[in-house]
């Protein structure tokens, strides 16, 4: 049994290679021996299996590491006995498909010009909730229009009873090759499109193009605590792929009506009281709304415009950790504007109290001044 070279030295790189140069250093190899440009050529062949086995294992952190430590055996023992490296073309085409189509502009001829797998498209879904919806969450449904596998031909294209046939022009192959020199350029088949098959007779429903539009109802989970501009992902309620690839996904974007009374500062919730000239010089005791009902505050004597009092764990829940934030209650001073005659005269009184102390504090300060300067 002929013993297997060492796959640093098959692909041409240092044992500290990283996965970028492994990469480069594979597309120039496999280029050199691909199948496409060395038709009947064993040697090549062989060598060209030879550095997809040695790629297949480096690029793999996991083999990587073990072929290090205990060379080919180590890694035949991760194969369970299998006999290792690839079974034939088709197994490295499945593996690294998207390295030649991408780089090279080669495509597996072998499987029958059948397109390459691809990702369908995400959707977005702007959707528009109440302030305590947002707050405490909910459950709800939503209706849009996308993309589906047609599901009277599913998804061939083709008419009930009848199959997409071999394109005859490529041979199933979905391209047409050119030589030039010593490189053969390949382009798609302008009769089938690349797909290596066409439709003789198009499926009713969706015309031969293997999707419908739809309308879907999607539920919704609205997590407490969510916020303005937040987004929601919902995996695989995208568009349906193409060639059996995995569906997109469906981003609903959030936006919260702002709060007729309440405000949010992050987690914490703000709202504003208006206190009397009486309850602010006095103090009292104040009835505000919360998020969760009703909730008594007292307001100490002498409060000023502006100040705050503080209400723990009654704002709204982090997404984060699912603690609470507070609720702020901010203090705004009402200036009555129709005084009933008895008042008026009542706050004149005052009034001249005020300035009676005023003038009784300014003397005091110019009589101390005055001693002061006569010593």
């Amino acid at each position: 049994m002929t013993e297997k070279r060492d796959y640093y030295e098959i692909l041409g790189v240092d044992r500290g290679a990283d996965a970028a140069q492994l990469k480069a250093q594979y597309r120039k190899v496999a280029l050199k021996y691909h199948p496409d440009r060395n038709p009947g050529d064993k040697e090549a062949e062989d060598k060209f299996k030879e550095a997809s086995e040695a790629y297949e294992v480096l690029s793999n952190p996991e083999k990587r590491q073990v072929y290090d430590q205990l060379g080919h055996r180590g890694v035949e023992g991760m194969r369970n006995g299998h006999s290792g490296g690839f079974r034939d073309f088709d197994d490295i085409f499945s593996s690294f498909g998207d390295i030649f189509e991408d780089f090279f502009g080669f495509r597996n001829s072998r499987q029958g010009g059948r397109s390459r797998a691809r990702r369908g498209a995400d959707l977005r879904y702007d959707m528009t909730i109440e302030f305590m919806d947002a707050a405490f969450g909910k459950e709800t449904e939503i209706e849009l229009e996308k993309l589906e596998t047609c599901g009277t031909c599913k998804g061939t294209g083709a008419k009930p009873g009848t199959e997409p046939e071999i394109c005859s022009l490529c041979n199933g192959t979905g391209q047409h090759v050119r030589t030039q020199g010593f490189f053969s350029v390949k382009s798609a088949c302008s009769r089938c499109g690349g797909q290596g098959r066409v439709i003789k007779e198009v499926c009713p429903q969706c015309r031969g193009r293997q999707q419908v539009v739809t309308r879907k109802k999607v539920d919704i989970k609205i997590p407490a605590g969510v916020d303005n501009g937040q987004k929601l992902r919902l995996t695989g309620e995208g568009e349906p792929g193409a060639g059996g690839g995995p569906p997109g996904d469906l981003y609903v974007f959030l936006h919260v009506k702002p709060h007729d009374f309440f405000e949010r500062r992050n987690t914490d919730v703000v709202c504003k009281i208006e206190l009397s000239f009486i309850q602010a010089a006095l103090g009292d005791e104040v009835t505000v709304p919360t998020l969760k009902g009703e909730e008594t505050i007292t307001i100490e004597p002498g409060a000023q415009p502006g100040d705050t009092v503080r209400i723990p764990d009654k704002g709204i829940v982090s997404l984060g950790n699912g603690l609470p934030g507070d609720q702020i209650v901010e203090l705004v001073l009402k200036t009555p504007k129709h005084l009933s005659k008895r008042q008026e005269e009542l706050l004149r009184e005052f009034s001249q109290l005020e300035s009676e102390k005023f003038t009784s504090k300014i003397k005091r300060i110019f009589k101390v001044g005055s001693r002061k300067a006569a010593k």
